[in-house]
């Protein structure tokens, strides 16, 4: 079970950084990401490449990937009830075996950090 499906906010957006006080703050974040972020950036460009394609959120694809390939209950740390509207309105979201595929094609797993 995933528990960052977003990355951290990551997969939601363009910019690897924010100027949020999570952004600044989140030190586990930090080192689970920031090492692979010349990688992570690729697909975060991908992802954003499918949400302008199917006029939709980067989340909502993030989201979508992760239930095409079986993942049925991401904890996506929402801050914000317009988060949870935003991952509702993924399950409406169909990705094709190409374009799971396509996202999956750059990603290169994560070291566990942080988890107990």
């Amino acid at each position: 079970m995933p528990y960052s499906p977003l990355t951290a906010g990551r997969l939601s957006r363009l910019e690897w950084s924010t100027d949020t006080l999570r952004s600044k703050t989140d030190k586990v974040a930090q080192a689970k990401y920031d090492s692979t972020q010349e990688a992570d950036s690729k697909v975060v460009a991908r992802v954003h490449e499918l949400a302008t394609k199917y006029g939709v959120s980067m989340s909502q694809i993030a989201l979508a990937w992760q239930w095409a390939v079986g993942v049925t209950s991401p904890i996506i740390g929402a801050t914000k009830a317009k988060y949870f509207d935003d991952a509702v309105a993924a399950l409406n979201v169909s990705l094709t075996e190409e374009d799971i595929q396509y996202l999956q094609e750059l990603y290169v797993p994560h070291p566990v950090v942080g988890a107990v």
